[in-house]
């Protein structure tokens, strides 16, 4: 076969692929919103296929069942929110902790603001024990939970977080910035506070960063 034939062979294959990647991204898309929406029990298969605008039984092809491809929406929320995170910490020094937990508030801030489905995936799998619950906790929460509370415990030795339980302190923290994020609309309706607004979101930031990190190392000694 020539180089040419091969070639051209090639291209209808990538083409497939990327259509299939295409695809697959489209049901992803659909299912975040349906499952933060609705959650696992609410949602059907032929729904999300509907919101993504393709075939439905593309979905037992590409995840096999509800379960698989509620478990890829979940990993990519939470797959997105560390990227994030990396990226905006990278250039902050190790050896300035205030600064990393500020990053850490203001990123998770604007995350939780930019995918609302970070805090309405764990809302609608907390009504009651789940396999679904327990696999989120083991697979990202905990992880999470583990780096963030030890950060914390540090930040509370030097005087700059408050004290207290580290870990009920890192839930004040997420829940002050996700919690109200998924309430936006509803803190807009009564409160005339618009979180798509870049000041209120910076604010919401100011404020979290003021009552739970309002020390300084300096001012220990």
């Amino acid at each position: 076969m020539s180089e040419r034939a091969a070639a051209g062979n090639q291209r209808p294959a990538r083409k497939q692929q990327q259509r299939s990647i295409a695809t697959q991204q489209k049901l992803l898309d659909a299912a975040v919103e349906a499952f933060s929406e609705n959650g696992f029990k609410g949602t059907s298969t032929r729904d999300i296929a509907d919101r993504a605008g393709v075939h439905h039984p593309l979905i037992t092809y590409h995840f096999k069942n509800k379960d698989q491809l509620w478990r890829a929406a979940a990993d990519r929320i939470f797959r997105e929110f560390n990227i994030a995170l990396v990226k905006a910490t990278a250039d902050v020094p190790a050896d300035e902790p205030r600064a990393r937990a500020e990053t850490f508030i203001r990123t998770y801030v604007r995350y939780a603001h930019r995918q609302p489905a970070l805090h309405k995936f764990i809302l609608q799998e907390s009504s009651g024990p789940s396999p679904r619950l327990d696999w989120l906790v083991e697979s990202h929460l905990r992880p999470l939970f583990n780096i963030v509370v030890k950060s914390l415990r540090e930040l509370q030795e030097i005087g700059i977080a408050l004290p207290g339980d580290p870990a009920l302190l890192f839930n004040m923290i997420r829940v002050s910035a996700g919690g109200l994020l998924a309430l936006s609309e509803e803190i807009k309706g009564t409160s005339n506070i618009d979180f798509d607004s870049e000041g209120a979101l910076n604010e919401l930031a100011d404020m979290i960063i003021r009552c739970f990190l309002p020390g300084t190392a300096a001012e220990r000694h």
